[in-house]
C-alpha cells in the first residue's frame, strides 16, 4: 500500500526526461541510404590521389541534402568500393571525382587542408584526420578556410555558424558547398508540411512551450497567464525533472555597454 501512496503522489515524467530513454523517441532510420563519409584515409590519398565515379545521385530520408553513389577501384584488390558522399552543388552522374594530397583543386575533389588555400569554400570537412568529415554536411552548408599555419599544421576555418575552429592541416575536405542550399527560404505553408518533414526524421513535432502546458507537464506550466515566475537558468546538478530553460549558464541577456563595443570589435577584426 507505501508503494501505492508514493506512485500517487509522483508528478508526470516530464518529456525532456521521457526524450532521454529512447522508445519512440529514436531515429526513423527504415529508408536511409546509409551511413555517410569520406573514403578511408590510405596510401594513395596521403600520397598522391584516387580517382572516383559518380554513379548516381540520390535522395536520402530525412536528410535536406542529395548523397552521391561514388565507385572507387581497390588500389589492392580487383574489387569495386562504393562510397556515399554528401553532394556538392554543381556534382553529377558520370563525373570523376579525385581524392588525395595531389587531387586538382575542382569542386567535388576531396583535398586535405594543407592543400587548400586561403578563401578556399569548402564542406564534408574532418576535424580530426581519417574521422571520414563531420563539419558543414546539411544543405547549402560550407567552411571557409581563413588562414594556414604550416609551421604548426594547423588550419584556422570559418564553420557555418561563424564561429572560428582550428583543425590539423591533414584533416581532409571536398572542395564547394553542400547540394540543395534555400532548402529553407520555402515556406512550410501548412502544418502537414511540417508533419511529413519530421515523420522523415523523428518524434520531435509539434513541440510545445513549457509555458503552455500545466504545472503536472513542465515546470514553467500553470498559472492565469502565460509566464515562467521564476529565473530561468537552473543549476547543472538539479533533478532531471526540473532541468529546463538555460541549462548551467554562464551569462544571459544582451551583451552591454564596454562588453558589447569589445564583441564588435572581434568580430569585425575576425572578418
Amino acid at each position: 500500500q507505501e508503494c501505492t501512496s508514493l506512485a500517487s503522489n509522483m508528478g508526470r515524467v516530464i518529456l525532456a526526461v521521457r526524450k532521454g530513454k529512447g522508445s519512440i523517441f529514436k531515429a526513423h532510420t527504415k529508408h536511409r541510404k546509409g551511413a555517410v563519409s569520406l573514403r578511408s584515409l590510405d596510401f594513395a590519398e596521403r600520397t598522391g590521389y584516387i580517382k572516383g565515379v559518380v554513379k548516381e545521385i540520390i535522395h536520402d530520408s530525412g536528410r535536406g541534402a542529395p548523397l552521391a553513389v561514388v565507385q572507387f577501384r581497390h588500389p589492392y584488390t580487383y574489387k569495386i568500393q562504393k562510397e556515399l558522399f554528401c553532394a556538392a552543388e554543381g556534382m553529377y552522374t558520370g563525373q570523376f571525382i579525385y581524392c588525395g594530397k595531389k587531387a586538382q583543386l575542382t569542386v567535388g575533389n576531396v583535398l586535405p587542408c594543407s592543400e587548400l588555400p586561403e578563401g578556399t569554400v569548402v564542406c564534408n570537412l574532418e576535424h580530426r584526420p581519417g574521422n571520414g568529415g563531420t563539419i558543414a554536411r546539411a544543405s547549402g552548408d560550407y567552411c571557409t578556410i581563413m588562414t594556414q599555419d604550416a609551421d604548426a599544421k594547423k588550419t584556422r576555418i570559418k564553420l557555418p555558424s561563424g564561429a572560428r575552429k582550428t583543425v590539423s592541416s591533414a584533416c581532409r575536405a571536398m572542395v564547394g558547398i553542400i547540394a540543395g542550399g534555400g532548402r529553407i527560404d520555402k515556406p512550410m505553408l501548412k502544418a502537414g508540411t511540417a508533419f511529413h518533414k519530421y515523420k522523415a526524421k523523428r518524434n520531435e513535432w509539434p513541440k510545445m512551450r513549457g509555458v503552455a502546458l500545466n504545472p503536472v507537464e513542465h515546470p514553467f506550466g500553470g498559472g492565469n497567464h502565460q509566464h515562467i515566475g521564476k529565473p530561468s537558468t537552473v543549476a547543472r546538478s538539479k533533478a532531471a525533472g526540473r532541468k529546463v530553460g538555460l541549462i548551467a549558464a554562464r551569462r544571459t541577456g544582451r551583451l552591454r555597454g564596454g562588453k558589447a563595443t569589445q564583441a564588435l570589435a572581434e568580430k569585425a577584426k575576425e572578418k
